[in-house]
Formats: structure tokens, sequence, C-alpha cells
């Protein structure tokens, strides 16, 4: 990653920690343990690739303003509440993410779960308090979420890797799969980053969408990746744990090298559909760069 980029991500980051400070309760009162909860899974060290792809794709289009954060801790929090409930003994039964204990471990299973479920709806409550967007801009990106979180996105990708846990996979299905498991909130946050500048055109949407598309499937495969050959201390969370609950992965069904190839050029087709972009989109450009070489 460059000095630039670092620089910029830091400063997202700043952005969307503030709004999620702001929104989520404090942890007091009669409802502490699940606060704390809430708490403790939003700010426990992510990456924020996410929120850095709202602000990113916000300035491509016309620059970030008061609604980017807002939008941004809003697709953070159904990014958090799907890792509790993945983590879950019922899904994939994970005691350990982004280097401390999972919130069903660090608390119990209820409070893990009523933690997710309070994140995924404080999550819409966020996107009724933007401002200065016309309303049917507003419940385009209330709809954008709904949909690609949902069981037209996210929570389908989860619900078919569950049922595929010990089967072999094809290539088209293993897609489909992290398409909708990973691929879609990706999709969620440059379409909704750009979308709450309110000065986008379809054309633009259309080349951010190609763009996420691309890029969340290689977020995905880099991830395969570093699951066989990253350390249990770099990632945060148990190494070779795909493995060990008979994920179908790309690198079990393409093997690392072949894996890799596919997320070069995935990348380098994220970069392409960038093309009617001057230097505005060089923050997307720079995260997708980061997103298929990161360590972590």
């Amino acid at each position: 990653m460059t000095a630039q980029l670092d620089q910029l991500l830091q400063s997202y980051i700043q952005q969307v920690d503030a709004q999620l400070e702001h929104i989520i309760p404090p942890a007091t009162g009669p409802a502490a343990e699940l606060n704390k909860a809430m708490r403790y899974s939003v700010f426990n060290g992510g990456k924020r690739v996410r929120p850095a792809l709202c602000f990113a794709a916000a300035e491509a289009v016309a620059g970030s303003n008061d609604n980017t954060a807002k939008v941004a801790a809003a697709v953070e929090m159904i990014h958090a509440y799907s890792l509790i409930h993945d983590d879950l003994p019922a899904m994939d039964d994970d005691d350990l993410r982004r280097g401390v204990p999972t919130c069903h471990i660090q608390f119990d299973e209820a409070t893990a779960i009523l933690a997710g479920d309070a994140l995924q709806s404080l999550a819409f409550k966020q996107l009724t308090e933007l401002t200065d967007l016309p309303a049917s801009t507003n419940l385009k990106l209330i709809a954008i979420l709904s949909d690609l979180a949902g069981c037209n996105g996210m929570v389908s990708g989860q619900a078919v890797d569950l049922v595929s846990t010990g089967k072999q996979l094809s290539a088209d299905e293993l897609n489909y799969m992290h398409n909708h498991k990973t691929g879609a909130l990706i999709e969620a946050s440059v379409v909704m980053g750009a979308l709450a500048t309110d000065a986008t055109t379809e054309q633009q949407i259309d080349a951010l969408r190609q763009f996420a598309r691309s890029i969340g499937l290689a977020f995905q495969i880099q991830d395969d990746i570093l699951d066989v050959e990253s350390s249990t201390e770099q990632l945060g969370k148990s190494q070779g744990s795909d493995s060990a609950n008979n994920k179908a992965t790309y690198t079990s069904i393409l093997g690392v090298e072949k894996a890799r190839t596919e997320a070069e050029r995935l990348y380098q087709k994220s970069v392409d559909a960038l093309s009617i972009f001057t230097d505005s989109a060089d923050p997307l450009r720079g995260l997708a760069k980061f997103i298929v070489h990161r360590s972590f």
C-alpha cells in the first residue's frame, strides 16, 4: 500500500468510526451487555474496506459529503452483523475474529445473536437520517442495501455456503456463492457511496457496478489464498479454517497459482471498468490494488 493510499484510508476510517461512535448506543443502561457486544464487534480493528469503497466511489463522481459517512456506517454495521452471525456455532463455529474472541465467545450465543440483529436494524435507521437528498434517492439507497444484504444477495450466498459444505462445487457454482456472500455487500458499498452524492449518471453507476462485481470476487479469491498461505496471527482468524470445515474454495478448485491468476484478471477487469473516470477514481483504483495484494 502506498503512503498516499494509507493516509486516505486512515481518513476514511476516522470519518466512519466517528459516525459509528455517534449512532451505536453506549455500553450503559439496562441493555448495557447488548450494547457492549455491538461495540465490541464493530470497534475491533476491521479493515473498513467497505466504508472505504463508499468514500472512494463518492470521490469518483462528485466528492464525499456528510451523507457518505452515514452510508459507510450503515454498510459497516451490516457487515459486522453478518460476521457475528457467520461465526456462530450453527454456522461456521469460529472462535477468533480480527485477532480477538468472536462475539459469542466473548459474551454468549444469545447476546451475539441479538447484537447482530440490533446492528442490522440500526443500519437501516442510519439511512433514514441522510440529509439534502430527494426522497426517491433515499428510498433507492434503502432498497439497494435491503436487496444486496438480504435474500437476493449476502444472505442467499451464506445459505448456499452452508448447504455446500463438504461438497465439490464447480467454478460457476463457487462464483455464484461468492458473488452473493461477499460481492453483494461490496457492490452495495460502491453504488451507495456514489448515489448518496446525488450527482451520478446511469453510465457512471453501470461502470461502478462492473468495478464492484469484479473486485468483490477478487476479494474472496484473495481471502481463499490467504487462508492457505498466511498465518493465524496475520489473518486475525484461524488459518486453514476453510479446509478444516470442508469448505469449497477457489484454491481447492483451481489451485493457488490459478486462483492468483484469476484474482489478477478480475483486478484488471475492475480497473478497466473505471476507464470513464479521470483521476477522481484513483482512490478506487488504489483500493482495488490493495484488495488483491493484501496480506491480511
